[in-house]
């Protein structure tokens, strides 16, 4: 009599669990959704396309579930970092802001950073990261006098294997893939380079306030970026406006041979035929945006 009650308690316990989770998600959607009309209108109505919304979602629901209890423990959600009043080698004021997230656990406290990116991607290219997270330590303890023990980044953006577990619908590939899925990565800090680090800032301001802007050779366009398959070409100049009237893209595409059908072919590049698709069919099923902030409270 007793095991079956004990069966019978751990039976509502997760039929709890399940039901909180079920309504958790519901609610993650209302609000993506609510959000994401809020930006809609804020930007004039300009869309994204349905894929790219569809997979943001799948970024949040995925998150909630695998990183559920760090997300629980959050303390302190979306806190503005800044560093005020700096000053460039050639005289331009600038701040430096960032937004992160905080946990304090016992004697612990834990600064996270929030990032759209591959986890793959951000453990071969660490170093990209470090300055950034640097100078957040050095506004956190030194400005706010709070002790910090550890920071990390949480790459949201789930494996290829996790996504085609997502798309075939099934549960169980996708609790591996979800058990095997780590998005968070630790990464060092270092107080003793963060001046080193404000300087680097200081000389991209300078170089933003010049117009002094260059882009990389074209050797540099054809490497592979660390921890991705893809070339500097594909994961960068792809996403670039400028590429058209850019040397270093257009030596890039001659050399490559990457538009065989010449000038016509170049300057209708939209990128590959999944993007091309998703690009013109943006707002194919998109309703109006409302009309009114009112009505999406």
């Amino acid at each position: 009599m007793k095991d079956e009650l004990n069966l019978l308690k751990n039976d509502k316990a997760r039929l709890k669990e399940l039901q909180y989770i079920v309504e958790m998600e519901e609610w993650i959607t209302q609000e993506y959704e609510a959000n994401y009309e809020r930006l809609r209108l804020m930007e004039g109505g300009h869309s994204i396309t349905p894929e790219i919304k569809r997979q943001g979602l799948l970024q949040v629901l995925m998150y909630f579930r695998k990183m559920r209890e760090v997300a629980e423990s959050v303390t302190e959600t979306e806190v503005k970092l800044t560093l005020p009043e700096q000053t460039s080698p050639k005289g331009n004021r600038f701040t430096i802001e960032g937004v992160v997230d905080i946990i304090r656990e016992k004697d612990t406290t834990t600064m996270y950073d929030v990032k759209t990116h591959d986890a793959d991607y951000v453990k071969a290219n660490k170093e990209d990261y470090v300055d950034q997270l640097n100078v957040y330590t050095h506004i956190w303890q030194n400005l706010r006098k709070e002790k910090l023990t550890g920071t990390a980044i949480i790459a949201t953006q789930f494996p290829r294997s996790l996504k085609k577990a997502i798309d075939a619908d099934a549960e169980e590939k996708l609790q591996k893939e979800l058990d095997n899925w780590d998005p968070v990565i630790p990464i060092p800090f270092s107080q003793e380079k963060v001046e080193d680090t404000i300087t680097k800032f200081a000389c991209v301001v300078d170089k933003i306030e010049n117009r002094d802007f260059h882009p990389p050779g074209t050797e540099v366009l054809q490497e592979r970026i660390k921890g991705t398959r893809q070339r500097f070409a594909t994961r960068v100049c792809r996403n670039c406006d400028a590429r058209f009237s850019c040397d270093a893209y257009r030596g890039y595409s001659q050399k490559t041979g990457s538009f065989s059908g010449g000038f016509a072919e170049y300057i209708s590049d939209l990128g590959n035929s999944d993007e091309v698709e998703n690009f013109t069919n943006t707002n194919a099923f998109e309703a109006p945006p409302p009309t009114n902030i009112d009505d999406l409270i």
